[in-house]
């Protein structure tokens, strides 16, 4: 038994990467090429930002966004597939061939040597965390610009908890009501308010906000942010 050099999870196959990762790996090089067209739309500059001078006198704006026309270019994406197929190439003894053509054309080249191989990559190859953990990294990145994930709603704020420890300190942590959730739960001391106790709650955390303007204070805060 082996641990598996992506999760660290254990591996009855003795592998190098156990069979989800080997799995998850091989779909992530195979959508490498659909990710590097799914860039072009965003090769042109979001803003005004730019080299040189417009017409009227001011800076003029990039043709291309520089972040995206490298990814797309040789020495990016292309770049580290065939940089990793020529490792795994290199250490199995075979030839390291010489890309040519297109970016496009040697990134599927690339990714299709890297398909051949993920066998050996799985079980063999002592690198495989590192090449695993690459191409896990570089998709999660180039999503992130084709898809970003929508953030996540922080939920309503309620106010600052009002619990109170042994010692008499209110814990003062910022409450939230997270969508879809049915009480409101504490992050720091971990007290749940209910539904029904909610405008005792507010009471609570209306006198404990009183008593803190009064003093010219903020409530005391142990854990959180109160913004």
């Amino acid at each position: 038994m082996t641990t598996c050099q992506l999760c660290d999870q254990s591996d009855e196959t003795g592998s190098m990467l156990c069979v989800g990762c080997t799995k998850a790996t091989e779909v992530r090089v195979q959508s490498l090429p659909a990710l590097n067209r799914g860039l072009a739309p965003f090769l042109r500059p979001a803003g005004g930002v730019g080299t040189g001078r417009s017409g009227k006198g001011g800076p003029a704006p990039l043709p291309v966004n520089e972040d995206i026309l490298d990814l797309r270019g040789p020495g990016g994406i292309v770049g580290v597939a065939e940089r990793w197929l020529a490792d795994v190439r290199r250490d199995r003894g075979h030839t390291v061939a010489t890309p040519s053509g297109g970016v496009d054309a040697r990134l599927q080249a690339a990714v299709d040597g890297l398909l051949v191989n993920m066998p050996w990559i799985a079980v063999s190859w002592p690198n495989a965390g590192y090449f695993a953990k690459d191409i896990r990294d570089l998709t999660k990145s180039l999503t992130s610009i084709i898809a970003p994930t929508p953030a996540v709603s922080r939920g309503q704020r309620v106010g600052n908890c009002p619990a109170v420890d042994l010692s008499g300190t209110i814990c003062g942590a910022v409450l939230r009501l997270a969508p879809g959730e049915k009480a409101i739960v504490c992050p720091w001391c971990t007290c749940s308010y209910p539904p029904y106790v909610w405008a005792q709650l507010k009471t609570w955390v209306d006198e404990d906000a009183t008593r803190a303007a009064e003093r010219g204070v903020r409530p005391q805060v142990v854990a959180g942010t109160t913004q």
